[in-house]
């Protein structure tokens, strides 16, 4: 591969691009096979793998039902994006942008689908009555910062994550370009928690559910391996928000669920139940590096 790269007049698809996720990649959206989805006991269905984005799922029911919100129980079935289920023809007819989570809610008639983690995690605090304050400024701060994480992450994700840690060769100025951008919104969550205990002020809401997936989890040193690297002790008020999250046994069970990857002891790869957490056992898939 050439240092430099001369864009050619019309782009064309190089299934060979290389990269950890080249081989589930492609610039046209449908399903490539057909087949159906299960459906377990519980009104709450969830299609999901322990992503980032799946995490802020997980842990928001895990919170709801520990807060009890009984009608938040949910079956939760694994979606291995490596092996692309996520473009299975079921999968598509709830989320036609073939990203995880997915969800169906069938207390409603017919059953609505919710697609997106930010939309699900806002429709499921507004159908609860929970984590997401009453009063309109509250409401709007929560959501400013629930929005502000949608916005950014993608950076740390698909721009930092993967030159850093998944594309084919490392090099030097995306990972710089995306890891002066990552600590730039560290900064930003650093300030605001120097000011108030939590996101959208003294209570625990969505917000810090959505934003802890991705940022807390980085600065606990469990994404791309690169804690060290981008110096995330040095965020000291980030870093006092996400150990306080982590501590909670919500944010513990949530995390572990849909894992299909690290400690054999971390993963519960579906959930149908509470007691799920003490009976887990572990389906066909070997288990990946984290």
């Amino acid at each position: 591969m050439s240092d430099s790269y001369t864009p050619p007049k019309v782009w064309t698809w190089d299934q060979e691009s290389g990269g950890r996720f080249a081989s589930i990649n492609r610039p046209i959206a449908g399903p490539t096979h057909d087949k159906e989805l299960p459906v377990g006991k519980h009104p709450l269905q969830l299609y999901s793998l322990a992503t980032p984005n799946g995490v802020k799922i997980t842990v928001l029911l895990e919170e709801l039902l520990a807060a009890g919100h009984t009608g938040a129980e949910y079956d939760a079935w694994l979606i291995n994006i490596g092996e692309g289920d996520q473009f299975g023809s079921g999968f598509v007819e709830i989320n036609p942008n073939s990203k995880i989570p997915a969800l169906m809610d069938h207390s409603e008639t017919p059953p609505r689908r919710m697609f997106e983690s930010g939309s699900i995690m806002l429709q499921l605090a507004e159908k609860f009555g929970a984590f997401l304050p009453e009063d309109a400024a509250g409401r709007a701060e929560c959501l400013n910062w629930l929005f502000w994480q949608m916005g950014s992450a993608p950076y740390l994700g698909g721009g930092f994550g993967h030159f850093y840690a998944y594309a084919p060769e490392k090099w030097q100025y995306p990972i710089d370009r995306f890891a002066m951008e990552v600590k730039r919104q560290l900064d930003v969550l650093d300030r605001r928690l120097a000011e108030t205990e939590y996101l959208a002020g003294d209570d625990y809401t969505i917000a810090d559910m959505a934003n802890w997936a991705w940022y807390g989890q980085l600065v606990l040193g469990r994404l791309y391996d690169a804690a060290e690297f981008l110096d995330v002790t040095s965020y000291k008020n980030v870093m006092r928000w996400a150990e306080a999250i982590d501590a909670r046994a919500p944010v513990q069970r949530g995390r572990m669920v849909n894992r299909a990857f690290g400690e054999l002891s971390s993963q519960l790869r579906e959930r149908h139940d509470a007691s799920d957490f003490e009976t887990k056992t572990q389906d066909k898939l070997e288990p990946e590096e984290s």
